[in-house]
């Protein structure tokens, strides 16, 4: 009812793990008949439900897990809302490029340089944590946090730190 009131284009977030509950393969292609409703973040991690979305309707599907971004283009999607862009959109840029183009060889080695990163932002704690401390220690931004999220654990921060300097972000 929302996109059917509004002149924007409407970008559905499949998250279950942020909200408990996701929307199936149907409902997405059922959403997809609204107009405005242009593109699905599919943040499940299965590869089947993205396939299965693809295999219902045209709705542009976009990766909503920086480590899938290479695995859902190979079955359609176009695209990321990526977390780790937040520190380093010229590598992500570059990847989503190569495969954009067609060239999943070389956006392969991308992919795999970004993986353990991108993980790391994933495992540690709810999201926009761990971006959030991220880029506080490459200072790019305060560590700042509203309730009810809270600062990265000092255990966590170290597993962080460590991973932005085996991606040569932190000396």
């Amino acid at each position: 009812m929302i996109a059917e009131e509004v002149d924007l284009p409407v970008v559905l977030y499949n998250i279950p793990g942020r909200c408990g509950a996701g929307m199936t393969a149907e409902t997405i292609a059922k959403l997809s008949e609204v107009e405005n409703i242009v593109a699905v973040k599919e943040a499940t991690g299965s590869l089947d439900q993205a396939s299965e979305i693809a295999s219902r309707c045209d709705i542009t599907i976009v990766s909503g897990d920086d480590s899938l971004t290479l695995p859902l283009a190979s079955i359609g999607a176009k695209g990321v809302i990526s977390v780790v862009a937040n520190i380093v959109p010229a590598d992500v840029k570059a990847m989503t490029d190569l495969i954009l183009e067609g060239d999943f060889v070389s956006a392969r080695k991308w992919h795999r340089k970004l993986f353990r990163l991108s993980k790391s932002m994933l495992s540690l704690a709810t999201n926009p944590i761990p971006i959030k401390a991220a880029m506080a220690m490459l200072n790019m931004a305060s560590d700042e946090m509203r309730l009810p999220m809270t600062e990265l654990e000092d255990a966590k921060a170290g597993i962080l730190r460590k991973a932005l300097e085996d991606y040569g972000l932190l000396i």
